[in-house]
């Protein structure tokens, strides 16, 4: 047995649904690496790397193509927002990654960029209705994303927020696609991104702008 049979090998049944290894395994990374975040720790970029490349095979089973592309777009912003908190940490006297809220400005980007994203990944995947089988919802999923990863980057309090709303389409999409396992760790999400919003509003407070993560743009 290859190791990427084993991974799509179901584990075991939860609500009449299978649930495959790699399902699974990734999503647990997933959680990690958000918990990861949630503590500022440099270690929730390489746990999102892994993430991506292990739910690869997962989507990859449940024939969604557009999730495949969503985890190798999600393995290149993981790679380089490693890199914007090391510059990051490197800028800190105290070696720690500062957080913030975002200016009015950033806000209005995140906000277009994802509407744009949005538009133009839906638009792709409704001309080649192979690449998924729910063409908006999934450019949803796949925008917020990379649009919470870009804003965690960033050290941004609204990246929790970008969670959130991924959340609220993934969770019941992650079902009707047969990955009963990311449809639970979506639950947990939930309850995780409540609490490190919180937390991260409350470091903001003490951070000024011109500490937070200046080399995240570099």
């Amino acid at each position: 047995m290859t190791a990427l049979t084993w991974l799509n090998a179901e584990a075991f049944t939860v609500f009449g649904q299978k649930v495959i290894w790699s399902d699974m395994i990734g999503n647990l990374m997933g959680l990690a690496a958000l918990a990861l975040g949630w503590r500022r720790s440099i270690w929730t970029w390489p746990a999102q790397l892994l993430s991506g490349l292990i739910l690869i095979a997962a989507y990859a089973s449940a024939h969604l193509t557009g999730g495949v592309g969503k985890q190798l777009l999600v393995i290149g912003v993981a790679a380089w927002g490693w890199r914007a908190w090391q510059l990051g940490r490197q800028q800190a006297q105290d070696g720690s990654i500062a957080v913030r809220t975002a200016t009015w400005k950033e806000r209005g980007l995140l906000l277009a960029g994802a509407a744009l994203g949005t538009l133009a990944v839906g638009g792709l995947f409704t001309l080649y209705p192979d690449l998924s089988w729910s063409p908006w919802a999934d450019a949803y999923i796949f925008v917020g994303t990379i649009v919470a990863m870009v804003a965690q980057a960033r050290g941004l309090v609204e990246f929790w927020i970008a969670w959130l709303l991924v959340d609220l389409v993934g969770v019941p999409l992650a079902f009707n696609g047969g990955l009963a396992f990311s449809g639970l760790v979506y639950v947990v999400y939930f309850a995780l991104v409540v609490w490190g919003a919180y937390d991260w509003y409350q470091r903001s407070r003490t951070t000024t702008p011109a500490t937070a993560l200046e080399g995240a743009t570099a």
